[in-house]
């Protein structure tokens, strides 16, 4: 049997993973130590969600509690299964927590996608490995594009080369990038370069907003599944600078997962592509709180601060017209308003879960 090996298997787009190759047939391998629940706290565990994979996918699921920092662990798991295919989604992922311990980040991101990619290249070289990167490797150089602000978001001047989204010909130098964004461009250059220099099939997916009802989102991480949240229980909203104006692309794990599918057919080594909802699938955070009290009929506990994150992007829509023309058969299937539906309907659920 095909074997999928998947780190963050409990993660929002690790267990989309999950699910969608063991449908298609893979035995799964999930890594996943948990490591959100030390990152965000017990309210972003996805402790969950592992419990729920075991269950939904019993023998054809093996799980390992097992840290991708721990070379000797990582090689004995890769050597074992020698897997078709890696899905390397385990990471910290917030560039404000990486700024309160700049080693745990870099050791994370960086060293655990090269402990990640130096055991395939031993173990399964031939193996389709593919990276989800993330949109703060371009740091803040997309807030310096010529952006006209309007009555609930910011957008991009109609007759700008990026005006149907930014594409991977972006410059990541010269650039703000965060802690969390260094130690990303560390590893999304990683993984390009096993491809080109070890001719490995690796593919590297930069994701703007990721999101889905499986995300446990946290204030620091996960914008849409944690505003949701919010509006749903009652908890204060934060919103930090720009009018709330700010502008991102979201893209479904599902259509994402979908995309790496369409990769590992035929993998291109060392291709960068940048993946998120493109104009089909984007919001700014007023637009967000409103569609959110609307379907879940609740008013938002908004609190406003002017000062911005530091390098948060003011405007960021991904052009996604690369992937297509390599992948011409892949195509969104979640917009904007699918993505809000199926966020609330969870949360509701989940409300009513609880009660």
């Amino acid at each position: 049997m095909k074997t999928a090996l998947i780190t963050g298997s409990a993660g929002l787009i690790g267990s989309e993973a999950t699910r969608f190759f063991a449908a298609k047939g893979f035995y799964i391998v999930g890594i996943d130590n948990d490591m959100r629940k030390y990152f965000f706290g017990a309210e972003a565990s996805t402790s969950w969600n592992c419990e729920q994979l075991k269950k939904e996918l019993g023998e054809r699921y093996t799980h390992y509690d097992a840290d991708i920092q721990d070379r000797s662990a990582v090689e004995k798991i890769v050597k074992k299964y020698r897997p078709e295919i890696v899905i390397h989604t385990a990471a910290q992922p917030s560039h404000d927590w990486a700024a309160r311990e700049p080693y745990t980040d870099f050791s994370v991101n960086a060293g655990g996608t090269l402990v990640m990619l130096e055991s395939v290249r031993q173990y399964a070289p031939r193996a389709t490995f593919i990276f989800t990167s993330t949109n703060k490797v371009y740091g803040d150089r997309p807030n310096y594009l010529p952006l006209v602000e309007k009555e609930t978001r910011f957008e991009i001047a109609d007759n700008h080369v990026f005006s149907q989204g930014i594409n991977e010909s972006m410059s990541i130098d010269q650039t703000l990038h965060s802690i969390f964004g260094a130690s990303k461009v560390a590893a999304d250059v990683l993984v390009q370069e096993y491809g080109k220099y070890f001719a490995m099939n690796t593919g590297v997916f930069r994701g703007g907003c990721l999101t889905g009802p499986n995300h446990s989102g946290a204030q620091l991480h996960g914008f849409l599944a944690y505003l949701v949240k919010c509006v749903a229980t009652g908890t204060p909203y934060t919103i930090f600078g720009y009018k709330g104006k700010q502008v991102r692309d979201n893209i479904h794990a599902h259509d994402l997962v979908n995309m790496f599918w369409h990769f590992h057919q035929q993998p291109r080594p060392g291709e960068v592509y940048n993946a998120g909802g493109g104009r089909e699938s984007n919001i700014s955070m007023l637009e967000a709180i409103g569609v959110s009290e609307k379907l879940l009929g609740k008013k938002a506990a908004v609190t406003y601060k002017d000062e911005p994150r530091m390098g948060d992007h003011i405007w960021y829509i991904s052009d996604l017209s690369k992937f297509k023309s390599h992948y011409p058969e892949w195509a969104l299937t979640y917009d904007i308003d699918a993505i809000m539906n199926d966020l609330c309907a969870s949360a509701h659920r989940k409300g009513l879960e609880q009660v």
